[in-house]
């Protein structure tokens, strides 16, 4: 008898939003499970003031530039003060440099009762490749954006952006 493992991943859903760099996609497409709903860019750009965004990045990260407005949660050590004050059933947009950690979060909020949680599909380096600004924890704008490390930077292609890892 062959025993296959199962995928614990998603299908990958059919109103999935486009990225501007098709090879970006494929490998988030490989790497996400899609347990998470998505929202894109543009999207979350057009009502950016009615969504509590939180960034699941390290707190490094998040102080060299994040998406205005986004509060730190975090992902190895959630910072539950960033949930203060959020309704259980509010839309939150969650994001990290790719989506992979906002995915996972936004699985443990789901199981934390929260019922409107969404990933960035591409997360800030689709943000940022998009032309949409970030901004230092002091609300100044930045081109200055913390890619992880040198080979996740590669899917960052805004040519303006500053890439630190």
């Amino acid at each position: 008898i062959l025993v296959l493992p199962m995928s614990c991943a998603q299908p990958i859903p059919a109103d999935k939003p486009q990225l501007k760099n098709p090879d970006y996609d494929a490998r988030l497409q490989r790497l996400l499970s899609f347990s998470t709903p998505l929202i894109g860019v543009e999207t979350l750009h057009n009502k950016l003031n009615d969504v509590y965004l939180l960034d699941t990045r390290s707190r490094e990260e998040f102080e060299v530039s994040h998406i205005e407005g986004a509060r730190y949660l975090g992902y190895r050590n959630l910072e539950e003060s960033a949930l203060e004050g959020v309704p259980k059933e509010a839309e939150i947009v969650l994001y990290c440099s790719v989506g992979y950690r906002s995915e996972k979060i936004g699985n443990r909020l789901r199981n934390m009762g929260y019922t409107n949680v969404t990933n960035l599909y591409g997360s800030i380096f689709e943000w940022v490749n998009h032309g949409y600004p970030v901004v230092t924890p002091t609300g100044t704008a930045t081109d200055s954006l913390h890619t992880y490390n040198e080979n996740w930077s590669q899917w960052v292609n805004e040519p303006t952006i500053k890439k630190i890892w």
